[in-house]
Parts: structure tokens; C-alpha cells; sequence
């Protein structure tokens, strides 16, 4: 498995399925058009975000997409992790961990020394970021009235 930065092509794979990454991520809740993907990707890409994706044999396995962020509070800059996604047929093979790893390895060479994510609560995928030392920061909490 080679982890990389994606060609066009790739580029495009990527943002096809991303409706379907942000549908997986929020446990079923947000179901984005693929005009609102872009609307919240470009943004980021054009802030210097940059993806990395897992392929074998010219095949795409996952993604991650990750860069800058500011603490609310005290503006410190930080490393963040704005999407990870394996797909489906892949998922039980370690590439998230690869890519999570990767990743943060590439945020450090970036000049971060923390590096942040937000994820839904009840996502297999906290299992993975305790693994790896992720921390409850900040709750969010909802309630409908």
C-alpha cells in the first residue's frame, strides 16, 4: 500500500465520494449534495489543506484531508484532521491507521505540534484516535426542543 498526495484524477474520485464519506462520518445525519462538498472542501484546499490518499495496484482505498485550524480562544494554530474515510470494501485493514499516521507525521513536518479533529459521537472510528492518544478536548452537546 503506498500513501501519497492525489493525482487529478484521484482528486476527483475523491470528491465523487465524499457526499458518501460525510454521510458515513455523521452516523446517517448529513447527506450532502455534491455542490455542497465542494462548497466545503475548495475553501479548504485553497487554505492550504491538502489530502493524502491510500491506492495499491493504482486502486484509491481512503483518503484523508488535513490542515490548518485556530483555537477559538487563544488563536494557537493547530494541525486538524477534517476527513478520514476508507472505503467500504477496504475497512478492517488498517489503512485508517496508516493514513491517521501518516497524516500526523506529515502535520508535524508542517510545524504542528498538536493536532485536532471533531468526530460524531458514537463513530467507530474514536476507537482508532484513542488508540492513537486522541483526547476528549471539547463536547458538543445538542437537545431537540
Amino acid at each position: 500500500m503506498e500513501i501519497r498526495k492525489p493525482n487529478e484524477l484521484e482528486y476527483e474520485k475523491i470528491v465523487s465520494f465524499s457526499p458518501q464519506a460525510i454521510f458515513d462520518g455523521t452516523l446517517g445525519e448529513v447527506k450532502p449534495s455534491d455542490e455542497k462538498v465542494k462548497q466545503l472542501i475548495e475553501p479548504l484546499l485553497q487554505k492550504g489543506s491538502y489530502y493524502l490518499i491510500a491506492s495499491e495496484n493504482g486502486q484509491l482505498l481512503g483518503w484523508i484531508l488535513m490542515g490548518r485550524s485556530k483555537d477559538s480562544f487563544t488563536e494557537k494554530k493547530c494541525g486538524f484532521i477534517y476527513e478520514l474515510f476508507v472505503l467500504e470494501e477496504w475497512r478492517g485493514n488498517g489503512i485508517a491507521k496508516r493514513l491517521m499516521e501518516s497524516g500526523m507525521e506529515h502535520l508535524k513536518q508542517d510545524g504542528y505540534s498538536e493536532v485536532r479533529l471533531s468526530v460524531y459521537a458514537g463513530n467507530q472510528a474514536i476507537k482508532l484516535y484513542e488508540k492513537l492518544g486522541f483526547t476528549d478536548r471539547t463536547i458538543t452537546m445538542s437537545m431537540l426542543i
